[in-house]
C-alpha cells in the first residue's frame, strides 16, 4: 500500500513506443519513490528518458506496464479521461517553451485554467499569483509584450495558482539567458517552498540539479544513479 506521505510511488515502470516491428523500449523498469515536499532533479543527456518519464508521471503518457501512484491517485488503472481529471489540481507543469496563449493577457492566461477547473475566486487568485512573481503591474499585457523571463514568470504563476501538491519543471530555463534563468530558478524554488509542494525539475544542467535536495540520473531508460541511495 502506498504511503500517504509519498508524492510519487512508481514500481517497475516501462514504456515501449512503436508497433511490434519497430518497438523501442524508452523506459526500462523505473522504481522511484518521492516523498511529499521534496525537491528532486531528473538529470541525464538527451535520449536518456527524462521527458518520457515526466510524461508518464504527469499522466500525459500511459506506462506500458508497472504500478504508479501520483498524489494519491492510481494512474496505472486510469484511462485518458481519468488521467486528465486526476491531473487537475494535483499537478502543475512549467515548460521551457512557456506555452502561453498569445491572444490572452497575462491575467487571462493564469485565470482561465482556474475558471475551467471550477475554482472559486479565479480572478483574485490569478492576480495574487502574478503579483507574487513580480508581475502585478503587467496583468493586462499580452505574451508578445513581455520578455522571455516575464513569460516564464506567467507560466510559473499559471502552474502554481491551483496550489498543486506536485510541480514539474521541464528545462525551465532553457530559453533564457543565464542571469534571467538564475532568477527564474530562485523564484520557482521560493514559490514551491511557500506552497509546500513537491518539485521535480527535468534538466541536463548539473548545476541546476545540485540546487535540489535529491538528484536522480537517468541513462538508457533506467535510473543510473540516485543521490538518495548514496
Amino acid at each position: 500500500m502506498t504511503s500517504p506521505s509519498l508524492a510519487i510511488d512508481a514500481r517497475n515502470l516501462t514504456l515501449t513506443l512503436g508497433d511490434a516491428g519497430s518497438a523501442v523500449d524508452v523506459l526500462r523498469g523505473i522504481d522511484l519513490t518521492v516523498p511529499q515536499g521534496q525537491t528532486l532533479a531528473l538529470l541525464g543527456p538527451s535520449g536518456s528518458g527524462k521527458s518520457s518519464l515526466m510524461a508518464v508521471l504527469t499522466g500525459l503518457e500511459r506506462a506500458t506496464s508497472g504500478q504508479l501512484t501520483v498524489a494519491g491517485a492510481d494512474f496505472a488503472v486510469m484511462d485518458e479521461d481519468g488521467l486528465a481529471t486526476a491531473r487537475r489540481g494535483r499537478i502543475g507543469v512549467v515548460l521551457q517553451a512557456f506555452h502561453l496563449l498569445p491572444t490572452m493577457t497575462a491575467l487571462e492566461n493564469v485565470m482561465t485554467p482556474l475558471e475551467l477547473a471550477g475554482m472559486p475566486d479565479a480572478r483574485a487568485r490569478a492576480e495574487a499569483e502574478l503579483t507574487a512573481v513580480g508581475l502585478g503591474h503587467r496583468l493586462s499585457h499580452y505574451p508578445a509584450q513581455l520578455s522571455g523571463g516575464e513569460q516564464q514568470r506567467v507560466a510559473i504563476a499559471r502552474a502554481l495558482a491551483p496550489r498543486p501538491p506536485l510541480v514539474f519543471a521541464d528545462e525551465p530555463t532553457g530559453n533564457l539567458d543565464a542571469t534571467t534563468g538564475a532568477g527564474i530558478v530562485d523564484l520557482l524554488f521560493a514559490r514551491r517552498a511557500e506552497a509546500g509542494a513537491t518539485l521535480i525539475i527535468i534538466t541536463h544542467d548539473a548545476g541546476l540539479a545540485q540546487k535540489c535536495e535529491r538528484v536522480v540520473t537517468l541513462a538508457d531508460g533506467r535510473i543510473a544513479k540516485d543521490s538518495a541511495a548514496a
